[in-house]
């Protein structure tokens, strides 16, 4: 079967709410194959989260997923400083998402980070994107079965990024604008302490 294309910025499925998966659909083979699917456009791209609205389907569904082989390249310190750890596959129906605000490892610090963020719909591109460092998200599996996920750091960063796909917003709505670069150009800034690339471009 040909894959699906992922949809890039200025298509309106992008910038419009996703409806609720129906009641009725949950648990049937035609959601599940539209998942199977969802998870090998992802996997192909490759990337770390995937929204229906991003195949083209309006409905509220996402599938992420993060492992060694994606993360090959960033040092122990680079992971440590972004809090990236790796997470199973993960595919969430009818998503509700909440800010918990402080992390785990830091309580009583600061609830918000900023880190360079690219997106399979805004291709060739990435910015600097602040965003909660720890959530709650709930909402059920393909079969019905209910989901609780408490992240923190990356894992929080892209269950908000997906988040907001269902929600018409991507992360170009949140960027530090003078941020914005190619991703060629990025080469120069990703490895760099955030607060001296904000100090280089004026953010």
């Amino acid at each position: 079967m040909k894959l699906p294309k992922i949809v890039q910025a200025g298509d309106p499925v992008l910038r419009t709410p996703a409806a609720p998966v129906p009641a009725e659909m949950i648990g049937t083979r035609k959601l599940k194959e539209l998942v199977s699917t969802m998870v090998e456009v992802m996997r192909k791209a490759p990337g770390v989260g995937l929204a229906a609205p991003q195949i083209g389907i309006g409905l509220q569904i996402m599938v992420l997923e993060d492992g060694e082989a994606l993360m090959g390249k960033l040092s122990v310190e680079d992971r440590e400083v972004r809090g990236r750890a790796p997470f199973p596959l993960t595919a969430i129906v009818n998503p509700t998402l909440t800010p918990l605000g402080s992390s785990l490892a830091s309580p009583g610090g600061a609830g918000r980070a900023t880190f360079f963020e690219g997106c399979l719909s805004v291709a060739g591109y990435m910015a600097l994107v602040e965003r909660d460092l720890r959530v709650e998200v709930t909402g059920i599996d393909p079969d019905g079965q209910p989901i609780r996920w408490v992240a923190e750091g990356w894992p929080a960063r892209i269950l908000q990024h997906e988040t907001d796909h269902l929600r018409g917003t991507l992360y170009v709505d949140r960027m530090l604008t003078r941020s914005y670069c190619s991703n060629e150009e990025a080469q120069r800034w990703i490895n760099l302490p955030v607060a001296e690339v904000r100090a280089a471009l004026g953010v």
